[in-house]
C-alpha cells in the first residue's frame, strides 16, 4: 500500500507541471516514462536480471531478430540469453555483439545453400535415403560473423540447448566454441547429420527443450521474457516426407512449449503462424512480425520490471 501511495503521489506531482486544462494527460504513462528514465540508469544489482528465452521454429525464428531490435531501441535490458535451434543462432549472434542491422541483413539473404551442402549430388543421396546432409556450412556461416569466439568471449552470457541422439539427454552448452554449439542446437534430425561432440551425437535442442525458459533461470534470470514462434499446423503442406517430418517436430515442440512457457514472466507472441519453418524466403515478414509484437509488449514489460524494482532505487 505504501508503494502505491508513493507512486500515486509521483503521478500527481508530475501532472501538476501541465497547466493547459484542455490537454488530456495520461498520468500512468507519464509516471511510467519518468520511472523508466530512473530505471534505465540503475546498476544491474539494483534491478531484476532480465533473461531472454528464444525458441525454435525454423524460418519463423527470424522474428527473434525483430524482437531484439525493438528491445534495443526501447532500452529493455538483456542481461542473459538462452536459445534453442534458430533461437540459438540468433541469440549467439546477438550475444557476440553483432549489430542489429547486420543480423537483419544476414537473415534476409540466407538460404539453405549457406547452411548445408545442397548440391545436386547431396540432394539425390538424401532423397534416395542414402545419407543425410552436412550442416558444417552452418557453423562456418556463423563463425564468419562472430569468429572463433568461445562462450567466455561473448558480450552477454549465453547458453543453448541440444539433444543427445543416443541417450535422449538435454545438453546445455555454456562453454566451448559458440558457432559449433549453435549449429548443434539447430541440427534438424532426419535432415542433417548429427554433430559429433565429446563422444556424443547431437541434434536439435527443440526435441527436449524448445523454449529454454528453465535454462534462462539457470543463467541467473530473475525476469524471463520468452519469445514463442509456434506455427499454425492447419496451414502446413504435408505432401512430402520432409514436410511431414518438419510438421511432426513442430507438433512435438508445441506440446513442450505449453509447459515451458509457464516458467516465463512475460511471453512475446510474433504472429508468424502462417510461415513454414523451412521457408527462409519469408524472413522479412517474420522480422516485421517480431518488431510488431515487441512494440506491443514493451509497455507491459516496462510496467512489470518497474513493479519488481525496489521503489527506493527509482525515487532516490
Amino acid at each position: 500500500m505504501r508503494r502505491l501511495i508513493i507512486l500515486f503521489t509521483c503521478a500527481v506531482l508530475l501532472s501538476s507541471f501541465y497547466v493547459l486544462p484542455s490537454i488530456a494527460i495520461d498520468e500512468e504513462q507519464v509516471l511510467t516514462n519518468y520511472l523508466w528514465s530512473k530505471f534505465d540508469v540503475l546498476a544491474k544489482t539494483e534491478r531484476p536480471r532480465v533473461a531472454l528465452a528464444l525458441g525454435g521454429g525454423g524460418a519463423r525464428g527470424m522474428a527473434h531478430i525483430g524482437v531484439l531490435k525493438v528491445f534495443h531501441e526501447s532500452r529493455i535490458p538483456v542481461d542473459v540469453i538462452a536459445g534453442t535451434s534458430v533461437g540459438a543462432i540468433v541469440g549467439a549472434l546477438y550475444a557476440a555483439g553483432t549489430p542489429d542491422d547486420e543480423i537483419e541483413n544476414m537473415a534476409e539473404n540466407v538460404g539453405w545453400s549457406e547452411l548445408s551442402d545442397f548440391s545436386g549430388t547431396a540432394r539425390i543421396r538424401f532423397l534416395l535415403g542414402g545419407s543425410l546432409l552436412s550442416s558444417k556450412k552452418m557453423e562456418k556461416y556463423i563463425a564468419s560473423t562472430i569468429g572463433e569466439k568461445r562462450f567466455y568471449d561473448l558480450n552477454i552470457p549465453f547458453a543453448c540447448v541440444a539433444t543427445d541422439l543416443i541417450t535422449g539427454e538435454r545438453v546445455i552448452f555454456r562453454d566451448g566454441e559458440v558457432a559449433l554449439a549453435a549449429r548443434a542446437s539447430a541440427t534438424i534430425p532426419g535432415l542433417f547429420e548429427p554433430v559429433e561432440y565429446r563422444h556424443r551425437y547431437l541434434i536439435d535442442g527443440g526435441i527436449v527443450d524448445n523454449i529454454p525458459t528453465d535454462v534462462a533461470r539457470l543463467l541467473g534470470g530473475e525476469f524471463v521474457i520468452a519469445v514463442s514462434v509456434n506455427g499454425d499446423f492447419s496451414q502446413r503442406d504435408v505432401s512430402s516426407i520432409f514436410r511431414v517430418m518438419v510438421q511432426s517436430l513442430s507438433i512435438q515442440g508445441k506440446l513442450l512449449d505449453d509447459e515451458l512457457l509457464k516458467e516465463a514472466d512475460y511471453v512475446v507472441w510474433p504472429q508468424v503462424g502462417a510461415v513454414s519453418s523451412v521457408d527462409l524466403g519469408r524472413s522479412r515478414s517474420c522480422i516485421d512480425a517480431g518488431v510488431s509484437a515487441a512494440w506491443q509488449a514493451v509497455p507491459g514489460i516496462k510496467r512489470m520490471l518497474l513493479e519488481r524494482t525496489t521503489v527506493g532505487y527509482l525515487l532516490r
